[in-house]
């Protein structure tokens, strides 16, 4: 997809993927690809772990603390970054200081397992799995691949599965990043277990990208919660603006993929350029 696509046809485009995403994961389940006990971590082979938490990343040091993303494509706007090397990119982002990689697996963002399993042995920070999870299984894929947190998009789940899914995150010591962009879901994330809410800028539905929505829900969170800052966000000022409404933390990926020279954009977004 290289062209732009806006209004009911992302929404539609939305429930593609779920589609699809549900589609994948029957197949999991048929092949029963990880054992059926998922209350504790996976015993056998697993990768090198960072040496600090996902959720210790965004509470730990000076901020503002960025979550830097690797993804080759958009499905608002096609391909990104078609010469895109998920390890040498996420290498330049620990480089230049973000605190964790968000990492893109759902293939309409051109995105794999397998990117997220190379990066996750590459780096020393912890690993986002950015996907659309919808059952436990997933859970154990990812934390077999490497990651260190998964993103559950409140959106897209039903209040009973995001809370079985925030808690079984935890118990397999994936910290849950539960993505929401309304009031009423909101009021959802924070029924559940999870330590970390991230709230979109951008529509899942229209693919809107409006500030102002961190801006008006941020207030609403608890100070027992981390707040993560996701999308719109592609300059220092940006930063400055959600920084002046108590945000630490930000989630950013197109304007780093597009940049020439990923490093020096991170340091521009940091303050430090």
């Amino acid at each position: 997809m290289n062209g732009r696509v806006k209004g009911r046809d992302m929404e539609n485009i939305l429930k593609r993927i779920v589609e699809r995403k549900k589609e994948v994961i029957a197949r999991l389940l048929r092949e029963r690809a990880f054992p059926p006990d998922l209350h504790g971590p996976y015993p056998h082979s697993l990768p090198f772990r960072p040496h600090c938490s996902f959720l210790e990343a965004l509470t730990i040091g000076p901020f503002p603390r960025i979550v830097a993303e690797v993804k080759r494509a958009s499905p608002s706007k096609g391909t990104l970054n078609p010469g895109l090397d998920p390890v040498n990119q996420a290498m330049l982002y620990q480089e230049g200081g973000a605190k964790a990689i968000s990492v893109l697996t759902d293939d309409h963002f051109q995105g794999t397992l397998n990117d997220l399993e190379a990066v996750a042995a590459a780096v020393e920070v912890p690993v986002l799995r950015k996907d659309f999870i919808l059952d436990p299984i997933q859970l154990k894929e990812s934390l077999v691949a490497g990651a260190s947190g998964v993103l559950l998009i409140v959106g897209i789940l039903s209040s009973r599965k995001l809370s079985e899914l925030a808690e079984k995150s935890l118990e397999l010591g994936l910290e849950p990043l539960v993505e929401i962009h309304t009031r009423g879901e909101m009021e959802r994330a924070l029924a559940t277990p999870a330590r970390i809410i991230g709230i979109n800028s951008r529509n899942l539905k229209t693919f809107q990208v409006d500030l102002g929505v961190v801006e008006t829900l941020a207030p609403l969170v608890p100070e027992d919660r981390v707040l993560v800052a996701e999308s719109g966000i592609s300059a220092r000022g940006d930063v400055e603006r959600l920084m002046a409404g108590g945000i630490e933390n930000f989630l950013v990926g197109e304007a780093l993929v597009r940049a020439g020279d990923p490093r020096e954009k991170l340091q521009e977004l940091l303050g430090h350029g």
